[in-house]
């Protein structure tokens, strides 16, 4: 009876694990949502928004090239998991004078999914 109670906590807990892993396919689905002014990958270029590229542990307002506004450059924002997920609910919010005109994506697993797909791109655009 013990053995089959610790089974089916096993099986349980193994699920919620399942059910919380980012999923890197519906990312890209995801990423949809930021192509019209991002791009990522190899030959990204900037766009209406800066390209993607590396953005795990660069500094907001670094990519080259693109012409950031002042609050993105002083926001103090090195982008991570945790970082990306508080801005990209709400941009605005969080980066009041960013011109970034983007609703955000207010459910946290496909924001989630979106960052799994993002941080797999190193700075040169290939995937890590």
């Amino acid at each position: 009876m013990k053995s089959a109670f610790v089974l089916a906590v096993t099986i349980t807990l193994a699920g919620i694990g399942a059910a919380q892993a980012q999923d890197v396919a519906e990312g890209e689905k995801s990423f949809r949502k930021c192509m019209a002014c991002h791009a990522i990958g190899e030959g990204a270029k900037n766009k209406v928004g800066p390209e993607l590229n590396g953005l795990d542990g660069r500094h907001s307002g670094a990519a080259p090239g693109y012409n950031y506004t002042e609050a993105n450059k002083k926001s103090g924002i090195t982008w991570n998991e945790a970082s990306f997920l508080e801005y990209i609910k709400d941009p605005r919010a969080k980066i009041p004078g960013t011109k970034m005109a983007f609703a955000g994506i207010k459910k946290e697993s496909e924001a989630k999914d979106l960052w799994a797909y993002l941080k797999q791109f190193g700075a040169d655009g290939k995937k890590k």
